[in-house]
């Protein structure tokens, strides 16, 4: 175990309900992660930032799916984890703790968590430090555990994440509110900060965003019927277009959309994980 955590303490900028798609994904298509844990599944929220508040709510999302989910919040910054702390001393939240530490995730007993959120985090690093920060995490995970690194603007109502398993990267999700949305190439500047500067000619990232927004304009007859409408149509002729995306239209409807990282990976595979 580090003996000091493991990351740099980030300008810790939150809000009430930010992350709630991220939350949503972990409570939909990722539950069973937490399902098939034989014992009380542990996630762990890391660098939640100045408020404690994105913790409480991933911990009280989860425990829909699984009552004995265990949230950790962990943070380097030693006066947000005694926030965490003060705020459970008046108000007990059963499972939820908090405690120091960074990308080495310190639990007690060298317990390993089945999922760990990173929202905002990496975002305020250097890209060439990305790979290892994840590679740090990955090793704590549990088998058959889950890495999330996004980001979001500061509302939550456009929010990007990777999808990270001992291997690597799996997936990319974009998820937008659809009402107004105007063009769903517009989320480029919240992708993660392993894609954020990748979105160029000759990446594929830039490929995947400008097929979106054509799909999307091709899917303009569809406005009058609704936002929600016009998504679907574009999800399904991204689909039928070769774009590997791994969910349905019970996703879509919620202005959710995700595809395979190979498919939008940097060119020269600048994340890749490298072990240590």
């Amino acid at each position: 175990m580090h003996s000091r955590p493991v990351g740099a303490v980030t300008r810790g900028t939150t809000n009430a309900n930010r992350l709630r798609r991220q939350d949503r994904w972990l409570a939909g298509p990722q539950a069973w992660r937490l399902r098939r844990s034989e014992g009380s599944p542990v996630v762990v929220d890391l660098g939640y930032g100045a408020s404690p508040t994105t913790a409480v709510e991933l911990h009280t999302r989860l425990r829909a799916v699984r009552r004995d989910v265990r949230t950790v919040g962990i943070e380097i910054e030693p006066s947000r984890v005694e926030m965490g702390r003060r705020l459970i001393a008046r108000t007990p939240l059963e499972g939820l703790s908090f405690a120091r530490g960074g990308f080495e995730v310190p639990l007690p007993g060298g317990e390993r968590p089945v999922i760990v959120r990173a929202a905002n985090v990496l975002r305020q690093y250097d890209e060439s430090e990305v790979a290892g920060a994840w590679a740090h995490v990955l090793e704590r995970l549990a088998p058959g555990g889950l890495l999330l690194d996004g980001t979001c603007d500061e509302l939550g109502r456009r929010s990007t994440w990777v999808a990270l398993e001992a291997s690597g990267p799996v997936s990319l999700t974009l998820s937008y509110r659809l009402t107004g949305l105007a063009d769903p190439a517009d989320i480029a500047p919240r992708l993660v900060k392993a894609l954020i500067h990748r979105n160029v000619p000759g990446e594929r990232i830039h490929d995947y965003l400008a097929a979106l927004s054509h799909h999307w304009t091709l899917s303009a007859p569809l406005a009058p019927h609704g936002a929600r409408q016009r998504f679907i149509a574009t999800a399904r002729a991204m689909r039928a277009s070769g774009w590997p995306l791994l969910d349905d239209v019970h996703r879509w409807r919620l202005g959710e959309i995700t595809v395979a990282w190979a498919a939008v990976a940097p060119a020269d595979d600048g994340a890749r994980i490298t072990r240590r």
